[in-house]
């Protein structure tokens, strides 16, 4: 068998998320529609064998990616140019694959990531343009200066349970962030996280914190505050994953890595 390491990236607006889920939504006959579940309908349509895909990691419902990775196997030994034109053939207009290329079988997209990095997109301005897709529209003003000196307390590692979804299963609450900063151009505002791992909604909730802060016109060691309270009511609301992205999974060491 062959171990194949794609690279896609996705449009997350009419996906519930990137990993497979039940076949149905819960008292709905509305079918459950992933990333997952495209890619791996795509690839075993090529491969005429049913083949089974594992992600570096999960992206929620409404989130996009721009560097999503994912390894699979098979006993074909594939043309990646041609493999990718064909798997882009086949699959949504909303996902697409860039790049493909056999790796060793010891390699596994999920274990072997040593960071993720994730940027959520606001545009800062009163009124909402027809070009603002994939980003949060926010209207009072926001102070890039303030939002990085809040978002310096987060950075080395922590228990971020003030930021995670409190009914989860996975226990994991300690992650190290390597990056956390703001950076503004023009009506824009970039937020860009790199960390070790990243727990259920808490990117999206502590742009919320940051948001609360800015319009309450807190302290900006209120992010701290709230981080070492290990209290998710403390935290303010998660907010939409409408401008949420996974920019690229990291497999080399960190400190070789720059935004």
């Amino acid at each position: 068998m062959q171990r194949y390491l794609l690279e896609l990236e996705y449009i997350g607006d009419d996906f519930a998320g990137s990993q497979k889920q039940p076949k149905k939504m819960p008292n709905s006959n509305k079918p459950v529609v992933t990333i997952q579940d495209e890619l791996e309908k795509a690839i075993s349509t090529l491969t005429k064998t049913k083949t089974k895909t594992i992600f570096s990691g999960r992206t929620d419902a409404g989130v996009h990616a721009k560097g999503q990775t994912a390894h699979f196997e098979t006993e074909l030994e594939l043309n990646p140019s041609k493999f990718i034109n064909s798997l882009n053939g086949i699959l949504p207009n909303t996902i697409s694959v860039k790049e493909l290329r056999k790796v060793e079988k010891t390699f596994h997209a999920q274990k072997s990531a040593k960071a993720r990095y994730y940027r959520y997109t606001i545009v800062n301005r009163a009124q909402r343009s027809a070009w603002d897709a994939h980003c949060l529209l926010v209207r009072y003003p926001l102070n890039v200066e303030r939002m990085n000196e809040a978002l310096s307390y987060l950075k080395g590692e922590h228990d971020f349970t003030s930021f995670k979804k409190v009914r989860t299963s996975n226990p994991a609450k300690i992650c190290n962030m390597y990056e956390a900063k703001a950076v503004k151009d023009g009506d824009y505002i970039y937020i860009d996280f790199i960390a070790d791992r990243f727990l259920y909604n808490m990117i999206r909730s502590i742009v919320g914190t940051l948001l609360l802060i800015e319009r309450k016109s807190l302290a900006p060691q209120t992010l701290r505050d709230i981080l070492e309270a290990r209290d998710k009511t403390k935290a303010g609301s998660t907010i939409s994953p409408e401008g949420l992205t996974l920019i690229k999974v990291i497999y080399n060491d960190i400190n070789g890595e720059s935004l």
